[in-house]
Formats: C-alpha cells, sequence, structure tokens
C-alpha cells in the first residue's frame, strides 16, 4: 500500500504542509457577494483584539453580528484559508463572544498584517 508524506492517517493533508496563503479562487463567484458582506459586517462588528500564542482572537459584538453569520463567515475563511484553525468562544448570560484564529508558526504574523488593514 502506497503511502504519501502529506496525508495523515485519516486521510486529510497535514495542516504543516497547507501553505499559508489565500486562495481568494476557493470562494465561488456566486458565493462572492455574501462573503463581502459578511465581511463587511465583521469589521464593524470587531469590537476588541488580543495576542494568542499561536494567533489572535477578535471580539465581536453579536448586536452587530449574530453568531449564525459568524459561523457562515467561518464556513467562506476556511475554504480561502484552510491553514487556520477557528474557534468561537460564547460566554453565558449575553457575555463576549471572541472569535480565535489560530495555526502554526507563520500564522500569528499573517494574521497581524492581515488584521491590521
Amino acid at each position: 500500500m502506497a503511502t504519501d508524506a502529506n496525508v495523515c492517517c485519516s486521510g486529510e493533508i497535514s495542516a504543516i504542509e497547507i501553505p499559508i496563503a489565500c486562495d481568494l479562487g476557493a470562494i465561488s463567484a456566486a458565493d462572492r457577494p455574501r462573503y463581502n458582506e459578511l465581511l463587511a459586517m465583521l469589521r464593524p462588528a470587531a469590537v476588541g483584539k488580543r495576542e494568542l500564542p499561536d494567533g489572535i482572537a477578535i471580539q465581536i459584538s453579536t448586536e452587530r453580528m449574530a453568531l449564525a453569520q459568524i459561523a457562515e463567515w467561518i464556513s467562506f475563511e476556511r475554504k480561502c484559508c484552510p491553514f487556520l484553525e477557528f474557534r468561537i468562544d460564547v460566554a453565558p448570560k449575553s457575555g463576549p463572544v471572541w472569535v480565535s484564529l489560530t495555526g502554526r508558526a507563520g500564522v500569528k504574523e499573517f494574521l497581524a498584517q492581515a488584521f491590521a488593514r
């Protein structure tokens, strides 16, 4: 049985092998308007940011962007940035919502540049 060094035991490509680069073509032309709409919502909804050892966390105002919309945005971002890991932390009693974007070495620096704009 042949094996590929880039494929882990589940048959998926290891995150180490995925380049740290956005694949802008991964979001279809039909989905691009919705993606851009969500991105436009995300910018003013981001009310806080903190560094993590391997990325960043962004605090999102759910008055400006609903949890379902955050999850929808992540579903698009996973396509164009498959090297990122995402996590949504929701505090109890309408507390803060944080979206963490993390990954391997080099991802934190990539995110710092991407979110500096």
